[in-house]
């Protein structure tokens, strides 16, 4: 498998916005299907800033980090009522 660098793929895109996906793919001897993608990717993190790759890392951190939280939540629930129990007294 071929690996093209940042630059010839932000290149391609370019050259494939002004002549069309098709006409780029000839010149650049590159499968559509490769442009496509390259397209798609761009257009994914255009609209949220963020890759794929970069949002389902996000995601797990957000998860680990709400488990911890719901963690301290149930600490102090418990030490809540230990505390209630004691004015109770």
């Amino acid at each position: 498998m071929k690996r093209y660098d940042q630059n010839f793929k932000d290149e391609a895109l370019k050259l494939s916005d002004d002549i069309g996906i098709k006409k780029a793919c000839e010149q650049l001897n590159l499968n559509y299907g490769t442009l496509a993608g390259w397209g798609k990717l761009r257009v994914k993190k255009s609209k949220t800033g963020k890759t794929d790759a970069d949002l389902q890392k996000e995601n797990a951190r957000l998860k680990k980090e709400n488990e911890g939280l719901k963690s301290a939540d149930g600490i102090l629930k418990d030490a809540l009522g230990f505390f209630a129990l004691d004015r109770k007294k």
